[in-house]
């Protein structure tokens, strides 16, 4: 398992936690747009952290639930996870 998470992997994150299909390719058209316009709402969000959060065994920022963009989630996280690399 790599230190990052990848498009493809947040789309697979987003349909185990939060039961929404978008495809990574689309996903990564969609990049800036907000969770919602996507299917994706706060609880969703907080299903995909705390599923993070189980598989690396690293602790999110709390502003991780908070993002609005996938650009800005990949941000966040991916620093997070280099940060405890």
């Amino acid at each position: 398992m790599s230190a990052q998470i990848t498009v493809e992997e947040l789309a697979e994150l987003m349909k185990k936690a939060a039961g929404v299909t978008v495809a990574p390719q689309d996903l990564q058209q969609q990049y800036d747009s907000a969770f919602d316009s996507l299917g994706i709402d706060s609880l969703g969000l907080l299903g995909i952290v705390g599923e993070l959060e189980n598989r690396h065994g690293t602790p999110m920022p709390p502003d991780a639930e908070r993002c609005k963009t996938p650009r800005q989630f990949l941000d966040l996280v991916n620093n997070t996870l280099m940060a405890g690399a």
